[in-house]
């Protein structure tokens, strides 16, 4: 007995001894995949980033390049048809170049679209010099009228944004402005439930200064809103009639509506735009992102001013 009790010993020795190496080996192990796993997310991240920036320029290109050709804006025009979901390897050529590319690419998807955001009503024309202004404000009850949405939430949302839109005087009470919201989601901030504020995204919007409705990619219901005297059936046959010429002045319109007498100004209604939104969604392995850009047009110069950036979706969440 007295010659086993050093064996003993020597043997739990040696299993601690190995249990320890293991433990070390598979610490080691998970920290060298740990490495690895962030090192790839970053890389995907940056390819990312440089694909949605690459995606965003080829529409600032289309925009700049649409100005052109004509002084109006339409729904017929190149900028307007969405890309599909397609592998960027059908955007490259054959040569040996691309190929290396495509080996870092590998499956990645590209999709996007440009909205005009002038087919919206911009409710920063609800305050002219810090006032309501009539026009806009007719207007814009007409589209709550039109998505049957209740009254009394439009005149909250004229004192909020009034409110959110004031400068602030010296002493003021911080937090006595509500925040303005950068886009519709947002609405909820300035008092509006989240329904109405959810029928409201596809038809407003909030952008740096006052601008006209676009009246060749308005929508029916924005139609019917900004056009007084306009009913239902009227919208949808001066929608019907742009797409078979689109309107190149506000003579146009007035002609495709036969009411001699409605009122059309440039302040409120155009047949162009300078606001566009830029979204460009990619597929890289198992994410997807997004990326969202507003642009102004001036002439042949498309300026970014503002970016948003979607959190990143696995596969299955689609």
């Amino acid at each position: 007995m007295s010659r086993q009790h050093p064996r003993g010993a020597a043997l739990l020795s040696a299993m601690l001894l190995v249990a320890l190496v293991a433990t070390l080996s598979v610490a080691a192990t998970w920290q060298q995949w740990r490495s690895t796993e962030v090192e790839r997310a970053e890389r995907l991240r940056i390819q990312s980033r440089w694909l949605l920036q690459g995606a965003t320029d080829w529409a600032r290109l289309i925009l700049r390049e649409d100005a052109r050709s004509d002084a109006s804006d339409h729904l017929a025009e190149p900028w307007s048809v969405p890309l599909e979901e397609a592998k960027i390897s059908t955007f490259l050529g054959t040569s040996s170049d691309a190929d290396t590319a495509m080996d870092a690419l590998g499956s990645a998807s590209l999709s996007g679209d440009i909205t005009d955001l002038q087919s919206r009503f911009n409710l920063r024309n609800l305050l002219q010099d810090g006032r309501p202004h009539a026009p806009s404000v007719r207007t814009l009850a007409r589209l709550f009228d039109a998505l049957r949405l209740p009254p009394q939430e439009l005149e909250m949302l004229l004192t909020q944004l009034t409110l959110a839109l004031e400068v602030p005087t010296p002493g003021q009470t911080a937090g006595a402005h509500p925040l303005l919201p950068s886009e519709a989601t947002q609405l909820p901030w300035l008092g509006l439930s989240a329904a109405t504020a959810l029928a409201l995204q596809p038809y407003v919007v909030l952008l740096p200064e006052r601008t006209p409705i676009n009246l060749n990619t308005a929508p029916v219901p924005m139609l019917q809103a900004c056009l007084d005297g306009l009913d239902t059936a009227g919208a949808q046959q001066l929608a019907r009639a742009r797409t078979q010429n689109h309107f190149r002045s506000l003579a146009d319109v007035q002609r495709a509506t036969a009411l001699t007498d409605m009122p059309l100004n440039d302040a409120q209604h155009s047949v162009s735009t300078r606001y566009f939104s830029i979204r460009a969604r990619l597929r890289l392995g198992d994410l997807v992102t997004e990326e969202r850009t507003v642009v102004r047009r001036d002439g042949l110069q498309v300026k970014s001013l503002a970016q948003a950036h979607g959190a990143p979706q696995t596969r299955s969440l689609q």
